[in-house]
């Protein structure tokens, strides 16, 4: 029979034990009495509850005894809302760790409440929480331990949201569908605007602002492959979950703690989930195909990570210097891309235009985006790797260039943005949009590094 729990003999036997620091005898032991090899790394990660004498199920926490505790106390609180008590209910009775549960929050928890910026969907907050968020249950207290301390959030409030809605709901799920990803922004619970009667998401703010914000500093190949390493790793974790982003962009990329994490996941949906024909996004960012109206799929999201890439290295927002308009959705199809302004390695230089292909097909996946980010990151320690001897070649001729001086690399960049230039989402609407395809470049990159003017580029033939 197979073994689901641990009997009280058992629990006796091991009550003691550290799960962290088993001695040998003590390891000899868990085999013998522990036959489940489910059981088992759930307890050599997790360790023994304290309430129901079972091995918890996450880090200082057991999803039977804490439904239990939340569910006591369901009467103490209301969302104003059936749909929203029912969301956030029903994550504190299923959650198996502390990252799948969502609160509801009564706005006056929230101090310093200061308004951020405004989205193509929604607006953004910035306040402190008095309470911070659930960290397990203390048993000594019989209440629940919080982290102890204040702690900057930020709250986003979807348009017109007092009446809830589907696409309101829709982005709290899957962002706490994808709560246990490092990579992804955490949401921790749900409150409501009294001015506005807005309901309000509650998520980690980003002291480090969105990626774009970030860009204009020092350039370095080290810090740029671990800024594409945590992007390709939140795209990995979006996609093995059987999902695609939608709105894939440097805005929706928040520095935390030194780190990168996707956030708006509200057009995220099932890759196998039916299309709607409407397409939401920023232009730039957006696949050809996808413009011209066909289904949208994960290695769309790769092609907006190329976009991304081709931003982190220049600088510079894609397209910044003109009008995001049919004329520019027409040359995306025809094979307009960005091109890079400093020379970069070759081997860097394929993978992005495997990521800009215009056939879905031919893009990478995000996983191998991944290892490969994580590879190179690590160039300075080896240098007879390819990479180590691309950077280096670049390295050299970059700083041979009539243009190039190590303080244009180092400080602030000034440019000017096209006042048609849009980089928040909205619908986009296009029609008779031509077939997508490639163009071959043109112009080698060997003697100048001059930025090239897409809009007297002749791609028309």
């Amino acid at each position: 029979m197979d073994q689901k729990y641990l009997s009280d003999d058992v629990f006796e036997q091991i009550k003691d034990f550290n799960n962290r620091d088993l001695t040998k005898e003590q390891k000899l032991l868990i085999d013998k009495l522990i036959l489940n090899e489910e059981l088992k790394e759930r307890y050599n990660y997790f360790g023994l509850c304290k309430g129901c004498k079972q091995i918890n199920t996450g880090h200082e926490w057991c999803q039977p005894c804490n439904s239990k505790h939340f569910q006591q106390n369901f009467k103490n609180w209301t969302g104003e809302n059936s749909d929203v008590n029912k969301l956030i209910q029903e994550s504190q009775i299923n959650a198996k760790n502390k990252n799948e549960i969502l609160e509801w929050i009564k706005y006056d928890r929230f101090e310093n409440v200061e308004y951020i910026t405004k989205g193509g969907f929604g607006t953004v907050y910035r306040a402190f929480w008095k309470d911070g968020p659930i960290e397990y249950w203390n048993y000594e207290t019989n209440q629940w331990h919080r982290n102890g301390y204040s702690k900057d959030v930020a709250l986003k409030s979807l348009n017109n949201s007092k009446d809830i809605t589907t696409e309101f709901l829709n982005e709290i799920n899957l962002h706490l569908e994808m709560n246990n990803s490092l990579n992804i922004v955490t949401i921790y619970g749900i409150t409501k605007d009294p001015k506005t009667n807005n309901f309000m998401m509650v998520m980690d703010y980003a002291d480090d602002g969105n990626l774009r914000q970030n860009l204009n500093r020092n350039f370095n190949w080290y810090e740029n492959f671990i800024r594409l390493r945590y992007i390709a790793g939140g795209l990995r974790d979006i996609h093995k979950n059987g999902l695609m982003h939608q709105d894939f962009h440097s805005g929706n990329i928040l520095g935390i703690k030194n780190g990168y994490f996707i956030t708006d996941l509200g057009l995220c949906k099932p890759a196998d989930e039916k299309n709607n024909n409407k397409v939401y996004g920023v232009l730039p960012y957006v696949a050809p195909e996808v413009l011209r109206g066909k289904k949208y799929t994960q290695a769309s999201d790769i092609y907006s990570f190329g976009i991304i890439i081709y931003e982190v290295i220049n600088r510079l927002p894609p397209y910044h210097d003109m009008a995001h308009d049919d004329f520019l959705a027409i040359k995306i199809c025809q094979g307009l891309r960005p091109r890079f302004n400093i020379k970069v390695p070759q081997l860097f230089d394929d993978l992005v235009k495997q990521c800009v292909d215009a056939d879905p097909s031919k893009r990478p996946n995000a996983e191998y985006l991944c290892e490969r980010f994580n590879q190179w990151q690590w160039y300075r320690y080896n240098k007879e790797s390819e990479i180590s001897k691309q950077i280096k070649e670049v390295e050299e001729f970059n700083e041979k260039q009539p243009s190039f001086t190590k303080s244009s690399v180092n400080t602030e960049l000034t440019y000017t943005t096209h006042p048609q230039a849009i980089y928040t989402s909205r619908l986009l609407n296009f029609n008779n949009l031509p077939e997508p395809k490639n163009v071959d470049d043109e112009v080698e990159f060997s003697e100048s590094i001059e930025p090239i003017d897409f809009t007297k580029l002749n791609i028309n033939s």
